[in-house]
């Protein structure tokens, strides 16, 4: 077994509890790490109070610098990052490898993004200009899909910003954010970073505490209600990237085997435990059996086994507790409708389960209303377009959503109606760090990526100036 120290005020330093990590595919605990308890939350916020003094006044360039140099080395040690990924996390080596590469892309992207004063009004009177400002003390707190990825894109904006940075990976998956507290000790000034991991159970220091000025959190709409809650005592500055069931509606104008691979790739990427990955699938009537005949087919032919083994295409369902909540799912997709494909749980250790199709179903029960963060998904028929969208919408999540149709026009047209974050058009799952992002309704506040994800780490201050003399 291998160390994996918490990063507080630049030393490298074990936790006063210790924390097993499960391997999904195998059951067993493949590390025994420690974790903090209380006092050293506590440390690692009034390290990062104490270095935001300083690193307020550093020179953007400087920022940029050492972004590059996280990102230079991140990417040097791919492969042991995307080993231990796989390890923790179950997904299929090739997806780790592209993980640590989108961490790298996020990463580089805010290395060279820009804050400009902008300037409201230059006359003879007056001069207006809006700058942006840090906030203080930022903590991100990441989950268990993508924890090296999404820990990236909260921190690199951040500091970036003047910030100072508390990342808290969840208690399933912390090695590769601990791993990164390595690197991160190397390059930035105490303080500036801190990498710290709990047993889920001390987040709420963070939510309330005085002297964290913003939380960015990315998870469940429960525990997002909660932060938002606990933060209100001190009206912190949240960014909440929450729970989806993206919904796509398949107009009748397209070709069943052509789009199926397209679908079933955005639906079911990492085992379906992707926040907006596609969730439901409205298909119009005159198709419906080709198209769930296609996805069935791609679905018999996936390989799940052990993300490290040759050839395998899924990996497990991350953690006990999710297994046993997406076989609930399985049990009323049972009850509701008709299994096309999958709907096997395998025998012999590991959360595996079969990428499953589920047709003959419809609204009104859990796998179509609720999300079930796994490899299932329900196929719903529909008559007009009309109806196609009034179901879509009909939800409290408003993450993202899609259209497919060979008449871009058409779909363009749905599309806008569409009550979500992002609408995609013949695609799903599309993102990057030149694109915005961000939720409607209970699918979070605020928004991720782009000049608008760095903007929430920062805030406005507006210098008015009369020209004036006395």
């Amino acid at each position: 077994m291998q160390s994996f120290p918490m990063l507080i005020n630049g030393e490298l330093v074990q936790g006063n509890r210790t924390l097993n990590v499960i391997n999904p595919a195998t059951e067993e605990v493949f590390q025994q790490i420690t974790c903090a308890d209380e006092s050293q939350f506590e440390q690692a916020i009034a390290a990062a109070k104490g270095a935001f003094a300083q690193w307020q006044t550093v020179d953007m360039q400087t920022r940029r610098d050492s972004l590059n140099k996280l990102a230079d080395a991140l990417e040097a040690q791919t492969g042991v990052f995307a080993e231990l990924l796989t390890q923790e996390q179950g997904k299929p080596l090739a997806e780790s490898t592209a993980e640590v590469g989108f961490s790298c892309a996020f990463i580089r992207y805010f290395a060279q993004s820009e804050l400009p004063i902008e300037t409201y009004q230059d006359d003879e009177t007056s001069k207006i200009e809006l700058h942006r400002k840090p906030l203080g003390v930022v903590a991100g707190v990441v989950p268990w899909n993508f924890p090296l990825m999404i820990g990236c894109f909260k921190l690199a904006p951040a500091v970036l910003s003047g910030n100072t940075f508390i990342l808290k990976p969840p208690a399933t998956t912390p090695l590769c954010v601990l791993k990164l507290a390595d690197i991160c000790q190397q390059i930035f000034p105490k303080g500036v970073v801190n990498i710290i991991t709990d047993n889920n159970d001390l987040g709420h220091i963070l939510s309330a505490h005085p002297d964290v000025a913003k939380v960015a959190f990315t998870g469940s709409t429960p525990t997002g209600k909660k932060i938002m809650s606990a933060a209100s005592g001190t009206l912190k500055r949240l960014t909440l990237e929450l729970g989806g069931n993206d919904a796509g509606i398949v107009l009748p104008d397209v070709d069943p085997k052509k789009i199926a691979p397209a679908i079933f790739a955005t639906a079911f990427m990492n085992c379906g435990q992707v926040c907006i990955a596609l969730k439901r699938l409205y298909v119009h009537e005159d198709i419906y059996d080709d198209l769930v005949h296609e996805l069935s087919e791609l679905a018999n032919s996936a390989v799940v086994g052990n993300g490290l083994h040759d050839g395998v295409t899924f990996g497990p369902i991350q953690n006990k507790a999710q297994f046993v909540k997406v076989q609930e799912y399985l049990a009323d997709a049972k009850d509701n409708g008709v299994i096309a494909a999958g709907g096997e749980v395998l025998d012999g250790p590991g959360f595996f389960m079969r990428p499953t199709i589920v047709r003959d179903v419809t609204d009104g029960c859990k796998v179509v209303d609720e999300e079930p963060f796994g490899p299932i998904l329900p196929v719903i028929k529909y008559k007009t377009i009309d109806d196609a969208v009034e179901r879509a919408n009909n939800s409290v999540f408003g993450l993202g959503g899609s259209v497919w149709s060979n008449d871009l026009d058409k779909a363009y047209e749905v599309a806008k109606r569409l009550e979500c974050g992002t609408s995609w058009i013949n695609q799903h799952l599309n993102f990057g760090p030149t694109v915005p992002f961000g939720g409607a309704k209970e699918s979070g506040i605020g928004v991720e990526f782009a000049q608008e994800g760095l903007l929430e780490y920062t805030q406005v201050h507006v210098i008015n100036i009369a020209k004036q003399t006395f």
